[in-house]
């Protein structure tokens, strides 16, 4: 029904006398304008492929129009009527006029701006089984209005009409005063540059095709994503997400995943589940550990809020969450860097349309899959690598080894405190650590003064797989040496099977008196036997940390002490030592 009414319509415009075209101006419909002419040219061909009468011209500055036409200015409001309905064209089409246009680039070699009027096209197919209601006729938008009549329609705008405008020139780069909705001095400014920019006459008052124009421009960013509301049930959360750049994937409280679904490496999480300020203060330091949320930029933790942003080289995290009435809720959005114009623009979009429904996520949604390496599904952060240390000051300066520290963006004392290298010697292959903020030790070593017995019980406290169970283990031996396989003096032998996390743990006696320092298994390339492993002598420790200012505290105390009660007072001491990219 539809197809033959539109007929019926069109042919009655074809049957119109050829002598009125002539008395009337030819108007256009613009359907799009693209910023350079290649994409102008792409968006012509695909129009092309399927409607009648598609053009392509200048605009100057930079913009090109996609136009169909030239129509008399009732055909082109029944065209612009009904391509609407049918969806054919964008909502924002309008009709302009030939003064609008400079040169014709589509079809090739065509000039059309002469005045000549083209026939009405034919209504294209409707889908199958759909019947289109009658649309209201929309009223005529002008073809232009002069600067009273500009001011007239202005005068119509409300409060968050005349702000968008001036976000709009801001966005532009052609005002940069407050965001009042107040049009001084500054706002008619920007529009007579604006005017300028996009080929129209400056009179500092923006009509309301030009109005249109701007706000197509503004929101031109958000082509492709397919902004739409989305109403998740299950965490109690509405917002409104790029749906053609990301899709709902699993829950796994308390986040339900939206991954990407396209070129755009894009991540969405929203954030759902009961709890109280300790809860939000748990989150929030949860969420840093991930990797999705890089370490630098910044972030802020209120009694009822938290929001995090991480700015990394390849992407850049925004995530917000709220606690109301027992629960938190939020989101996070992840975004490819160096895309910070849509990034801005579509966090705006999601931060205002966040809407607060019934219930949390429930925390028996999801797989339930586990995995030590993933939090909920997103996987945490991790260090290039990890090993072992021992503080040797009561402000929390910490002994390790050198190849720990080597190559390093960042070091950690403990995943949580921030050092610098102060010392490195390269031969012994140890360094000195400084925490950026003084710490305050449970124990500092005491390094012992009586040389050892050889064949006598050592032990070594390290963080033998990486931090992963939270606390060093203790691998006990013996002195097999007191000095190297070539007859090194700074070097002592070990018969005790260590793991590459725990290099750089303090070696103890029986009594918990530090013997050396536990080295990295490598030496000169060669594979050595699993139960053998060097430590670097106290002498040469000592040496080491009187080069970096520090004075080593000395025992001669002999005792010794029951396993757990040597294990309590090596854990006391040594500290996991991290290397980040």
């Amino acid at each position: 029904m539809a197809r033959i009414l539109l007929g019926f319509i069109f042919s009655i415009f074809i049957a119109l006398p050829a002598a009125r075209a002539q008395e009337e101006p030819v108007v256009w419909v613009q359907i799009e304008a693209q910023p350079s002419l290649t994409e102008a040219q792409t968006a012509a061909r695909r129009y092309g492929a399927s409607l009648a009468d598609v053009n392509g011209f200048s605009l100057g500055n930079g913009w090109y129009a996609i136009a169909l036409g030239p129509y008399r200015q009732e055909e082109a409001e029944r065209v612009l009527q009904v391509y609407r309905a049918e969806g054919v064209i964008a909502r924002d089409s309008y009709i302009a006029a030939s003064s609008d246009y400079q040169q014709q680039f589509w079809p090739i070699g065509a000039n059309l701006l002469d005045g000549q009027v083209a026939p009405a096209p034919t209504a294209p197919d409707s889908p199958p089984g759909v019947a289109l209601d009658p649309a209201p006729a929309p009223a005529p938008e002008p073809v232009d209005e002069t600067p009273r009549q500009a001011r007239e329609s202005e005068s119509q705008l409300d409060r968050d009409a005349r702000a968008t405008l001036q976000e709009a020139m801001t966005w532009a780069g052609v005002y940069d005063g407050a965001i009042d909705a107040a049009f001084g001095q500054g706002t008619r400014a920007a529009m007579a540059r604006w005017q300028t920019q996009n080929g129209y006459e400056a009179t500092g008052v923006l009509t309301t095709r030009q109005r249109a124009e701007l706000l197509r421009q503004f929101n031109a960013v958000f082509d492709g994503l397919g902004l739409e509301v989305v109403r998740d049930n299950a965490t109690g959360i509405a917002l409104e997400l790029p749906t053609a750049v990301v899709g709902f994937d699993r829950y796994e409280p308390p986040f339900a995943h939206f991954n990407a679904t396209g070129d755009i490496d894009a991540r969405v999480l929203l954030i759902s589940q009961t709890g109280d300020r300790t809860t939000l203060a748990g989150l929030y330091d949860i969420m840093q550990t991930l990797e999705i949320v890089p370490e630098s930029g910044p972030r802020s933790l209120e009694a009822d809020s938290f929001t995090l942003i991480g700015e990394g080289a390849l992407q850049i995290s925004h995530t917000q969450v709220w606690l109301r009435d027992g629960a938190l809720k939020g989101f996070t959005l992840v975004w490819p860097a160096g895309d910070e114009a849509r990034r801005s623009r579509l966090l705006g979009r999601m931060q205002d349309s966040f809407e607060w429904l019934p219930g949390t996520l429930d925390p028996a949604e999801g797989s339930g899959a586990q995995d030590i390496d993933l939090v909920s599904g997103l996987e945490i952060r991790k260090p290039k690598q990890a090993r072992s240390g021992f503080y040797v000051d009561a402000s929390g300066a910490v002994l390790t080894t050198a190849e720990a520290v080597e190559g390093c963006g960042r070091i950690t004392i403990d995943e949580s405190y921030e050092a610098d290298v102060v010392l490195s010697d390269a031969a012994l292959g140890v360094a000195i650590l400084r925490p950026r903020m003084p710490l305050a030790p449970l124990r500092v070593a005491a390094f012992q003064e009586v040389t050892p017995r050889l064949l006598s019980d050592v032990a070594v406290a390290g963080y033998s797989y990486g931090g992963l169970l939270g606390a060093p283990t203790v691998t006990f031996g013996q002195l097999a040496e007191l000095e190297g396989l070539n007859g090194e003096t700074h070097l002592k032998r070990l018969a005790l099977a260590a793991l590459d996390g725990d290099a750089g743990g303090p070696v103890l006696d029986a009594g918990g008196a530090v013997l050396g320092m536990l080295l990295t298994r490598a030496q000169d390339g060669r594979a050595l036997p699993e139960e053998v492993s060097f430590a670097a002598t106290n002498g040469a420790l000592q040496d080491v940390l009187t080069r970096g200012g520090i004075t080593p505290r000395l025992t001669s105390d002999q005792g010794r002490l029951s396993a757990e009660a040597l294990t309590d007072r090596a854990g006391d001491m040594t500290v996991l030592v991290s290397c980040w990219e």
